[in-house]
């Protein structure tokens, strides 16, 4: 009997073919398919597009958003340093802060008869699983669009470390949460990174940048990047069919075996490429059960109140607070809002073409 098997990080599917002699001496195949992490897209061709162009991040369609209760605008071109990528309440036509204005918690979600007692959380996407366009929240700008990050004047991607391209999940954050730079973590011993929360979302779907997710949190691994406190929330879309199986932390090296390994070692390793040492983690590298992640947010959640009510000091240029619906300092008019999205440039469709090294491989020896 020959097994054989065929894994590749980007296949949608696992195929094992079997194949035996019969007592006719006849050739019989037989394949199994399993489940695993879907690459494609809810959105049209967001993987597509020829070698040395980028995956193009487009924005939500359909139940991506929680309730389709937000829209996104875009600005600009992706890919370029001119892009931004706002929300607009579909309700109120409001412009939101994807940091501010959405709420932390999904409220539709967490009534619903089958998660009584759990709560779930509003995730804000910024990078699609197994893309590498460093896309997230601009904490300085204000009404906080999503933005790419930069790296020597350039827009920033972040390095494919081999076996992976890009990210193992689709990554994004916590709103209304922030890890405070003033205060020092007593677990992690450092101060936290000025952010607000980062989930790795680790269903079977890949959601698109901009998407709002409802998301029930399992865990949480302790990053040390630089020598700032950067919690990574591992959790998963509670309408995906691993919902049901995954409830904490364990459940997830029994559903997905591998993983959790795999996302220590990507996030130890991330930025060796350019030159850094290895990231350093808290809790003897070990993940946090969910009651722990559940203690992280509510402590990030306590640090972003007294940061949105002026309670803590930071400079405007540093965090902007700038809202439209929390009716405190910051807040601003609907008219105002829309003046900052219209001062920017207006979209193009087209993503800017870029070189093909933005997929190239990096290989990091383990210590």
């Amino acid at each position: 009997m020959l097994l054989l098997r065929r894994i590749l990080p980007l296949s949608s599917f696992i195929l094992e073919s079997t194949s035996s002699f019969s007592a006719s001496n006849s050739l019989t195949i037989s394949f199994k398919k399993f489940s695993t992490m879907s690459t494609t897209p809810k959105t049209s061709n967001l993987n597509a597009g020829a070698q040395g162009q980028a995956p193009a991040s487009k924005g939500p369609q359909g139940n991506e958003n929680e309730n389709n209760r937000y829209e996104v605008v875009e600005r600009g071109q992706l890919h370029t340093l001119n892009y931004r990528l706002y929300f607009r309440d579909v309700q109120t036509k409001l412009i939101v802060s994807p940091f501010h204005d959405i709420p932390l918690v999904n409220e539709q979600y967490s009534s619903s008869n089958q998660n009584q007692g759990t709560t779930i959380y509003n995730m804000v996407v910024e990078v699609p699983r197994w893309t590498n366009a460093k896309l997230e929240i601009n904490k300085q700008l204000k009404m906080n669009p999503l933005v790419q990050d930069v790296k020597n004047g350039k827009p920033r991607f972040v390095h494919n470390v081999f076996p992976y391209h890009g990210y193992l999940w689709n990554y994004g954050a916590l709103p209304q949460t922030w890890e405070d730079p003033n205060h020092v973590d007593e677990d992690t011993k450092t101060t936290g990174d000025n952010d607000p929360l980062d989930v790795c979302e680790i269903g079977t779907v890949l959601h698109s940048t901009g998407s709002i997710v409802p998301v029930k949190i399992v865990g949480v691994l302790g990053l040390i990047d630089e020598g700032e406190t950067d919690w990574k929330l591992i959790g998963v879309d509670i309408r995906d069919k691993l919902a049901l199986k995954i409830n904490d932390i364990n459940d997830v090296e029994t559903q997905l075996p591998g993983l959790l390994e795999a996302t220590r070692r990507w996030f130890k390793y991330y930025k060796v490429p350019t030159g850094k040492p290895p990231n350093k983690f808290a809790l003897n590298e070990k993940y946090g059960d969910r009651a722990y992640a559940q203690h992280v947010i509510g402590e990030t959640r306590k640090y972003w109140e007294k940061l949105a009510s002026g309670e803590t000091k930071v400079d405007q240029k540093v965090c902007s607070i700038v809202n439209t619906t929390l009716n405190n300092r910051g807040t601003i008019k609907k008219e105002d809002a829309e003046k900052i999205v219209e001062a920017d440039e207006k979209h193009q469709k087209e993503p800017a073409k870029l070189d093909s090294s933005v997929h190239q491989l990096s290989y990091v020896q383990d210590e």
